[in-house]
């Protein structure tokens, strides 16, 4: 990430909510292509949540600590602050000298940007105004939260929108919080209805639809200059496992999250 860090543009996307199993489970079976065609050998990692719900878990993400590799460690991590004593800071890791990676990112002269999604994002009180009051920029509207059919296309768009307006010499580090998945979600599903509820197959449907849109969002990225991604999962929901359901708990759908991180070319962008 030394190499990284002031050469390439930086996206981070959160797919906020799904489970490991029905992101295995699609990329399998060809539902997703647009994902599984970015994620190193086609499959995606497995890794453990460092929280449980999404205010937790972005805090940790936004201090560096991304989704732990599920399988024993020390595993070293990508970002890291200073901190005497690290286990997991190691001779290529990014380390910065201030309290989390977006003030990091802007002191090493990035333009930070979060486009929110659900509503720790959403900017209308000051819960919702903590994660996104990290960044230069921040948006939100309804039409990006959960209740959206249309919620990632319309992020999309605004990011398309941020990204043309930025000089060419100008660092990005954009973060996309999707909210698709998240409940409510059954209204991805055809035939689906309200009184139903959400299901894990409405919330694997939500997934196909993201994957439908995710390349305009990797072109937008990577038309400038080369972009590392980071796309992740920041914990899991339970539909009725063990007779558990949402989130906020400790389960295996809860804790068990996909991870990939992967280079994105210019040359490979639609113009």
């Amino acid at each position: 990430m030394k190499d990284v860090v002031g050469h390439d543009d930086i996206l981070l996307v959160t797919l906020d909510t799904l489970r490991y199993d029905v992101a295995v489970e699609l990329a399998a079976e060809g539902r997703i292509p647009n994902l599984a065609g970015r994620l190193p050998g086609g499959r995606w990692e497995k890794r453990h949540a460092p929280g449980s719900f999404t205010y937790a878990s972005h805090q940790a993400i936004f201090a560096g600590f991304l989704p732990t590799p599920a399988s024993p460690g020390p595993h070293p991590r990508l970002f890291a602050a200073s901190f005497a004593g690290s286990e997991t800071t190691a001779d290529k890791t990014f380390v910065y000298d201030t309290p989390e990676l977006v003030s990091g990112l802007a002191k090493a002269g990035y333009h930070t940007v979060c486009v929110g999604g659900v509503g720790f994002f959403n900017q209308q009180g000051p819960l919702g105004s903590v994660l996104p009051g990290l960044f230069h920029e921040a948006h939100w509207e309804p039409e990006f939260g959960v209740t959206s059919p249309h919620s990632f296309e319309n992020q999309i768009a605004r990011a398309e929108q941020v990204i043309g307006q930025l000089p060419d010499g100008q660092r990005l580090f954009l973060f996309l919080n999707v909210s698709a998945l998240h409940q409510p979600n059954w209204f991805h599903l055809p035939g689906a209805t309200r009184e139903a509820g959400d299901t894990r197959e409405t919330h694997a449907a939500a997934l196909e639809y993201v994957d439908r849109h995710i390349g305009r969002l990797f072109d937008a990225m990577s038309a400038r200059r080369r972009c590392f991604a980071i796309v992740c999962s920041d914990h899991g929901t339970a539909y009725g496992d063990d007779g558990y359901t949402g989130h906020r708990l400790g389960h295996e759908s809860v804790w068990t999250v996909p991870y990939a991180h992967f280079f994105l070319d210019p040359a490979e962008a639609v113009r």
